[in-house]
């Protein structure tokens, strides 16, 4: 017996001492490994980001879409909540009920959406559905199905339709749920409008609760206020439609600018689109902005930036006269006046308001290269006006030593031929010569409203086209071309200054003629001395012939609208309250 104790004391001393071993044994493992990672970081992140890919996964999670206001705070552009449907089969118990209640909701065929359930090869978390709308969503949420996971998305929203749908634009979807805009002021201000995405991590372990944000830098995209006036572009955009139906005409562009600091009240052109539902339009030729892309031949808009070269460069004063033969030959080339007839003795005057190419062209001969040239520059024409919309075109103004410029180009372009304008190019110009010769760069963002904080865009002097005294005695001019001439364009109790263009469209053979082949045209504002709007129209191809025909009579229209819309006094009542030391001009 004594002997067996021996033993198992013996036995109990050595277990003592290997357990002993073992547990210092460990402990200095444990101690070497925590100095191991403490020691080297980098491989106690390794282990960190081994253990989180195990258990988490991560999902970039785009911001909010910032909103697009009108001047007056309508919603042009906003952001509705549709949800993505999905399910995590290992939570489901019931995946038959769940199937048919998705199904129901959904529309979708129930065995599809149970197989998706049932596959033991289907991830930790399937997709059924996206874009769903907020009431199928929240009726699927109301069912409280264990398993079925419902996700929020912001998707963009033009509750406005077609309106200004080529001046808005549109957002097209990239990877990761991300969009990003396209044309328009969604293209233009993309990076301010979208925002700053995050990341937030999702846990892969059933019945795990989910984490929060590894990076908390989501930021919701800044709002944009612009210059345009929602109520003026509907109705600008209704008499559009009804001219260019009235006409036959497939197309045609409407501006509406302040010239006293460049802000586009509306901007519209035809045809157009709803950018809600842009993927499915006839032609990709609608997705674009015919006011600042389309070149073309302003005809004798020009004039007037003929006129106020001359009179810039002191080659002439308002009495100067000439003899108007009927015809001139430039460069081999012989120009005509648009009737075919001749006016005799004419005054400055007279020539814009009989609209004649041989008097133009005498003017920019007297006028010079170089001084008729510099002023055009000045007037913006040959470059973009840098208006904040994308992809502006320059149009093409060739001068002397360019390849292919002419004599007889020289000639032509006095009269609005052989060179080509946008018409924001030509809505700006005029708004120079509103605006006693000062040229503002055009706009359409007014604010931009940055969390509490709202930035002001200031308006922007490009240049100083012409003089104050050049500028007004252009307008008197123009005042008399709306008055003997374009009567159409007469508004009752407002002094109004004008011009029309009646252009022809080039082909590869010359100047189409016949039926249909002019861009009829009119800029003009309005009260003539003291502008505070200018409207620009343009009408495609018409049955009518001439500007004075087809676009004054919208241009009328349009003024009778907006003189009400805008509260601009006739002439009549800012007599009266400048004579009680009132203030007119409230834009």
């Amino acid at each position: 017996m004594q002997a067996q104790r021996d033993v198992q004391s013996i036995l109990n001393r050595r277990i003592s001492v290997v357990t002993w071993g073992l547990v210092l044994m460990s402990v200095g493992l444990l101690l070497s490994l925590a100095r191991f990672q403490q020691l080297n970081p980098l491989v106690a992140r390794e282990f960190q980001i081994r253990a989180q890919a195990n258990t988490n996964s991560v999902r970039r999670v785009p911001a909010e879409r910032g909103v697009i206001y009108d001047r007056d705070g309508v919603p042009l552009a906003s952001n509705i909540v549709q949800y993505e449907i999905g399910v995590s089969p290992n939570l489901v118990s019931n995946p038959e009920r769940v199937a048919q209640e998705l199904g129901v909701s959904l529309g979708q065929d129930e065995f599809e959406i149970y197989q998706q359930i049932t596959n033991p090869r289907t991830p930790f978390w399937e997709l059924i559905a996206r874009d769903v709308s907020a009431q199928i969503g929240q009726e699927i949420a109301d069912k409280d199905l264990l398993g079925v996971v419902i996700n929020p998305l912001s998707r963009r929203a033009y509750p406005q339709g077609t309106l200004a749908g080529p001046l808005i634009g549109f957002v097209i979807p990239e990877d990761n749920d991300n969009t990003r805009g396209a044309m328009g002021v969604e293209g233009r201000y993309n990076a301010q409008l979208a925002g700053v995405s995050r990341d937030q991590t999702f846990s892969t372990i059933p019945l795990d609760t989910p984490q929060d944000f590894i990076e908390n830098n989501s930021q919701r995209g800044m709002d944009l206020v612009l210059t345009m006036d929602r109520d003026i572009q509907y109705w600008v955009e209704l008499e559009l439609q009804r001219v260019l139906a009235e006409q036959n005409s497939p197309s045609g562009t409407i501006i509406i600018m302040n010239p006293s600091n460049g802000d586009i009240l509306a901007m519209t052109s035809y045809p157009t689109f709803d950018p809600n539902d842009y993927a499915n339009v006839d032609s990709s030729d609608v997705l674009r902005v015919p006011a600042i892309l389309d070149d073309y031949e302003p005809g004798s808009t020009m004039k007037v930036l003929t006129m106020a070269a001359a009179l810039e460069s002191g080659t002439i004063t308002p009495a100067w006269t000439y003899n108007d033969t009927g015809s001139i030959e430039v460069g081999g080339r012989v120009t005509r006046n648009w009737d075919r007839n001749q006016y005799g003795l004419q005054t400055a005057t007279q020539m814009l308001v009989n609209s004649l190419n041989v008097g133009a062209v005498q003017l920019v001969q007297l006028t010079g290269y170089d001084a008729f040239y510099s002023t055009l520059n000045r007037f913006g024409i040959g470059q973009p006006t840098g208006i904040d919309l994308q992809g502006e075109s320059e149009g093409i103004l060739r001068i002397r030593g360019d390849s292919g410029w002419s004599e007889a180009d020289f000639a032509s372009n006095s009269y609005g031929q052989a060179l080509t304008t946008t018409p924001i190019q030509m809505a700006t110009a005029f708004a120079a010569i509103a605006n006693d010769g000062l040229m503002y760069q055009p706009r359409l963002v007014k604010q931009i409203i940055d969390g509490d904080d709202i930035i002001e865009a200031q308006p922007t002097v490009r240049n100083r086209a012409v003089s104050s005294d050049t500028a007004n005695t252009v307008t008197d001019m123009m005042v008399a071309v709306v008055e003997e001439g374009s009567t159409l364009a007469q508004l009752e109790g407002y002094t109004i200054a004008g011009k029309t263009g009646t252009a022809q469209i080039p082909s590869p053979l010359g100047y189409e003629e016949g039926a249909k082949s002019t861009i009829a045209s009119f800029i003009g504002f309005l009260p003539a001395d003291d502008p505070q709007v200018l409207i620009y129209v343009r009408i495609d191809r018409p049955d009518g012939i001439f500007g004075s025909q087809v676009a004054a009579p919208v241009f009328r229209n349009i003024a009778q609208r907006l003189v009400v819309l805008m509260g601009i006094p006739n002439d009549a009542e800012r007599e009266n309250l400048q004579a009680a030391g009132g203030v007119v001009n409230n834009q």
